[in-house]
């Protein structure tokens, strides 16, 4: 049966199932679950009407973003969540994914037809795509927080300033990141921020930011700031932690001293 706008007023779970593409099963999950709960018939059946089609749309895309169930039916249930504006930010997203993965097959294809001799490829392209999944990642990851503290003008002379790397420097970011990993576990041995091996970390760190960093733009209080944020933001924090337990307290620390 149809509704006044044309849509479906009930749907079975079969019916569902074979629309949606999830498993009958799953269907039942989400109903034991409370992520998408569906009516009762008479009979008991589990029918299912426009709104929970929609939610159930609503927790694939979400789910698509790699979120745990119980994250989706949180933001679901929350009555102060914005559907349209999460959407929006997931849209922009699978954008940015497009973007990259076009990036990528572009440069496969420029490779194979380099290799079979029909196309020269710059040294240039060979790193474009790599380069650019950077960008794309630091963006989704701290973008926002990155312009509201330092501004678009910075975050955008960052990123052209990725994009503008030649093989070689692309190349001494990632030598200057190793080496300041290893200086870090050094001087961690040690226990001592104040010591060499801490001081060499921290400034290797600086060299890695200038790096990426506009030119110019390093100061000693910014340098400090972000080592703060290293251990207040989990974001941050997360990847110094997988260099080893404490990493980005023992940074922080090493580069309040550097900065002193």
């Amino acid at each position: 049966m149809d509704g006044k706008d044309g849509r479906r007023t009930t749907y079975t779970v079969h019916e569902l199932a074979e629309l949606s593409g999830v498993t009958v099963r799953t269907l039942h999950h989400y109903d034991d679950v409370g992520l998408v709960r569906a009516q009762r018939a008479a009979n008991g059946y589990r029918l299912y009407g426009p709104a929970e089609v929609d939610r159930l749309q609503h927790a694939l895309l979400f789910r698509e973003c790699g979120m745990a169930l119980a994250d989706v039916k949180r933001l679901l249930d929350d009555p102060a969540f914005d559907v349209r504006t999460a959407l929006s930010g997931h849209l922009r997203e699978l954008r940015s994914r497009r973007e990259r993965l076009d990036g990528l097959i572009a440069s496969v294809q420029k490779t194979l037809a380099c290799m079979e001799g029909n196309e020269p490829m710059k040294d240039e392209e060979k790193f474009e795509a790599f380069k650019q999944g950077l960008v794309e990642e630091n963006e989704r990851k701290h973008g926002a927080e990155v312009r509201e503290r330092w501004g678009d003008e910075a975050a955008d002379a960052s990123n052209a300033k990725v994009m503008g790397m030649n093989e070689d420097q692309w190349k001494r970011t990632q030598e200057l990141e190793a080496q300041m990993k290893d200086a870090l576990l050094a001087a961690m041995d040690l226990g001592d921020p104040a010591g060499a091996d801490a001081q060499r970390a921290a400034d290797l760190h600086r060299q890695w930011l200038c790096a990426f960093w506009k030119d110019g733009a390093y100061s000693k209080e910014a340098h400090r700031g972000l080592a703060e944020a290293y251990v207040a933001d989990e974001r941050f924090k997360a990847y110094y932690e997988a260099i080893a337990p404490g990493a980005a307290e023992f940074l922080r620390d090493a580069v309040r001293i550097y900065c002193a």
